[in-house]
């Protein structure tokens, strides 16, 4: 079951009796669904009573609203490695080999709802930045309870000649119009998914591809249940948030990203999340 935020509104893709059909949820709006601990159980009791979505493919918008997006940094071993190698020269490779083995997970703020953009929308490249990347990542759709009711997927866009120059500049590494792109749509769902759902990503620019590479959830080191708690200790969320959980995919210390380039990044069950760099 699959729940797409659009033009038309909320419209819920659900399997019955062999098809898929698309279901528009007029109300309640998507702030309302999104903070309910409840959300998978009250879309299949909703579901025989909504009408078919006027539209066989209507336009899609981010799967965010009012919802904060948050992200966790080096909980993949590449991630790691790949983050002691950036600041290698700066001093700060030991935070990173120090957080992977902490109790306590890094956790930074990725997003607001309005600059987050969606399936087939544009990322950007920092104009200061020489050395940029983007980041797939597995995440989490939480309830205002912290409650875990879905799955989608991310891309945390980020620059890593800047954050490498010194870890305290993360933020501006990280943060930016056009940094974060989800979508396409939620999974919703009260299970995990299983440890070999398959995270990928492929970059092409001009027709050919320019990196692929391929992970899977048993390779997060730590659990989603674990990040949440921590996000959720000391910070109310009345809308709810998103959580990506970090990225186990890293291209070569030789690659950056070009304007044109095209971002897939796909995760088993869940869809493929399309962007172009402006």
């Amino acid at each position: 079951m699959k729940l797409f935020r659009t033009t038309a509104g909320a419209v819920l893709e659900i399997e019955r009796e062999g098809s898929v059909e698309r279901l528009l949820i007029k109300d309640p709006s998507w702030d309302e669904l999104l903070v309910r601990d409840d959300l998978a159980e009250f879309l299949h009791r909703s579901a025989p009573e909504l009408d078919p979505c006027p539209t066989a493919q209507p336009d899609l918008l981010p799967p965010v609203l009012s919802q904060e997006v948050w992200a966790a940094g080096v909980t993949y071993y590449r991630s790691r490695d790949a983050r002691m190698e950036e600041s290698r020269e700066s001093g700060g490779s030991d935070f990173y080999d120090r957080v992977y083995n902490a109790d306590r997970p890094e956790l930074f703020f990725k997003s607001t709802g309005a600059r987050v953009v969606g399936d087939g929308d544009s990322v950007r490249i920092r104009g200061d930045a020489s050395w940029s990347v983007p980041e797939p990542e597995f995440t989490l759709v939480i309830s205002k309870n912290g409650r875990i009711i879905g799955y989608t997927i991310g891309n945390d866009m980020s620059s890593r000649d800047i954050e490498g120059e010194n870890p305290l500049y993360l933020p501006q590494a990280k943060v930016y119009n056009g940094s974060c792109a989800i979508g396409p749509g939620i999974f919703v769902s009260e299970s995990l998914p299983p440890p070999d759902t398959e995270i990928a990503m492929k970059i092409e620019r001009r027709g050919e591809t320019v990196f692929s590479g391929t992970t899977d959830l048993s390779q997060l080191k730590r659990t989603p249940q674990e990040l949440v708690e921590y996000l959720y200790r000391e910070c109310d969320f009345p809308n709810g948030a998103l959580l990506l959980t970090g990225t186990g995919i890293v291209p070569g210390d030789d690659f950056t990203l070009e304007s044109g380039d095209e971002i897939g990044i796909s995760i088993d069950g869940i869809g493929t999340l399309r962007n172009t760099v402006a």
